[in-house]
């Protein structure tokens, strides 16, 4: 028995919708930002010898990253895609024409 999901197959609930939208009007580049400035703010409490702070700063390099490439997703992709649009745009798709 297959028990994959398959796109359209099950919506996304408004909350995550209601998300998705706010966090869409934000530029990639924000996310990036954000990350490169708290490696910054972490080389400079690590220099003024605050090592726990520089450690705390640190650390949220990585969870913005990750939000950017979640944020770049929903922005090419979206959460809850057509399944039309989804097949048209899969690998081996024969839409307007041979591959």
């Amino acid at each position: 028995m297959d028990h994959r999901v398959r796109a359209g197959e099950i919506a996304e609930d408004q909350v995550t919708a209601m998300m998705e939208s706010y966090s869409a009007k934000w530029p990639t580049s924000f996310f990036l930002g954000a990350a490169a400035a708290s490696i910054l703010a972490s080389l400079a409490f690590k220099a003024s010898g605050r090592d726990h702070a520089a450690l705390f700063v640190g650390q949220w390099a990585a969870p913005f990253l990750i939000l950017g490439t979640y944020n770049k997703m929903v922005k090419q992709h979206g959460s809850d895609a057509d399944q039309s649009y989804n097949t048209d745009r899969s690998y081996g798709s024969t839409v307007g024409g041979e591959i």
